[in-house]
């Protein structure tokens, strides 16, 4: 690799990791002010995050998944689900033969205050990915695919110690 390309791919490395930071405070932001709105607190917003991206994925967590998930003991997970199942914002369901398995889902309650809070976001977020091709969207997507994944093994790799 010569080195014009050398110092250009860590000039977007650096750039890079800074838009990421700056993206990552921002939807944190974001994200404590629909918690603050709503009474719930951050680990509860983790939850809602994670329940709802399984749901989508056509996968809902059970109790132990969530708490994988989140890092949580089986009580405190016990206790986050009760919190949120009390605030309209989930929904236990057995889904399964076997009734002691236990689904998570984002309750409709929840769902509106959600919806209500981050639809007036989706212009501002749609009026930048409209200047992408499909391509280019196709390409920020791998790139942030495998960014996540490395904070996901990253993140395990500090809870195993």
């Amino acid at each position: 690799m010569e080195a014009k390309e050398t110092a250009e791919r860590e000039r977007l490395r650096r750039e890079l990791v800074d838009l990421l930071n700056t993206y990552s405070s921002e939807a944190q932001h974001i994200g404590h002010a629909f918690a603050n709105r709503n009474q719930l607190h951050a680990t509860d917003m983790h939850a809602l995050l994670a329940v709802m991206r399984a749901e989508r994925d056509g996968s809902p967590l059970t109790p132990g998944r969530l708490g994988e998930a989140m890092g949580l003991s089986s009580g405190a997970t016990t206790a986050l689900i009760d919190r949120l199942e009390r605030g309209g914002h989930l929904r236990r369901t057995r889904e399964s033969t076997d009734r002691r398995v236990v689904h998570l889902r984002y309750a409709d309650a929840g769902m509106s205050l959600a919806v209500a809070f981050f639809t007036p976001l989706r212009p501002h977020t749609d009026a930048v990915m409209e200047q992408f091709s499909v391509e280019e969207l196709r390409a920020v997507e791998r790139f942030l695919g495998g960014m996540a994944k490395a904070l996901t093994a990253y993140r395990d790799e500090l809870r195993s110690g």
